[in-house]
């Protein structure tokens, strides 16, 4: 495989190792990475000698998330249109949600918005201790494209994070139920190796019938209605205009995301 490739697969045994390679922007999820992304999951779904999915990152994070600096470059702008590009995002999230296929998500690093929505749709995830999850994209005028924490964590928790747009530490994570498993960085891969080998040993049609029963447990509690009718919210809320919003991106196209990211974060100084 190309090491400049966007999405890098190898097959270990019955465990495909999935890598989003785009280190120098953090794996941020690009139009064209959500695409090939979701080209993959369904290609190792319909390989029979898959029976495990680890997703991960390459270098320092697992993802930002969505590349803001691209959706912004591009000037999507009405509920339609957003309407249509974030279409494309949660059907990757929920192509892993329903994939017949156990996945873990590998977590090192940063962990952010759409990118911590992609986790989240994951089976388990293993972190390592000096990652981070959250999903901050309220404080420049998004909201959460996939909604799936309040079914992970609770209401409570869920708006907390989700109205503060916090970033929280793996074991803050962990505790509220958001991940599974914390582990020093140096042991992450073996972690999840070791836990894939677990559940690779099943029986493949227990799995994809177990995997199918847990699915339709919680689509039965109103998850996937849920995401959809936040589509359709979430499509107005980016399109709808507010003043830090128009700061905020006129600060991406002048001085980079960078620094518009460092305006936004500072605005909410110590709290």
């Amino acid at each position: 495989m190309k090491n400049d490739a966007l999405i890098i697969t190898e097959l270990r045994g019955g465990i495909a190792w999935v890598t989003i390679n785009r280190p120098d922007k953090l794996n941020a999820l690009s139009a064209a990475v959500v695409t090939e992304l979701r080209e993959k999951v369904t290609e190792l779904e319909a390989n029979d000698e898959v029976r495990v999915i680890v997703l991960r990152g390459a270098g320092k994070a697992f993802s930002v998330g969505y590349d803001i600096a691209e959706g912004i470059a591009k000037g999507v702008s009405s509920a339609e249109d957003w309407h249509n590009a974030l279409t494309r995002n949660v059907d990757l999230s929920m192509a892993v949600w329903a994939c017949t296929k156990p996945t873990i998500a590998a977590v090192d690093g940063w962990c952010l918005a759409g990118a911590c929505e992609l986790a989240m749709a994951c089976d388990m995830i293993v972190a390592s201790d000096r990652s981070q999850f959250g999903e901050p994209e309220i404080r420049f005028g998004s909201g959460p494209v996939t909604l799936l924490m309040p079914f992970l964590i609770g209401q409570k928790k869920a708006n907390e994070l989700l109205l503060t747009g916090d970033v929280v530490s793996a074991e803050a994570a962990e505790t509220m139920g958001l991940i599974n498993h914390v582990v020093p960085a140096t042991e992450l891969e073996e972690t999840v190796d070791k836990l894939a080998k677990k559940i690779a040993m099943t029986p493949a049609v227990t799995l994809r019938l177990t995997k199918l029963a847990l699915t339709r447990a919680y689509e039965a509690m109103g998850l996937r209605q849920a995401v959809t009718a936040n589509l359709d919210v979430v499509s107005i809320l980016n399109s709808a205009y507010s003043p830090e919003k128009a700061e905020f991106g006129e600060r991406v196209k002048s001085h980079g995301l960078r620094e518009a990211l460092n305006w936004r974060d500072s605005r909410y100084g110590s709290l």
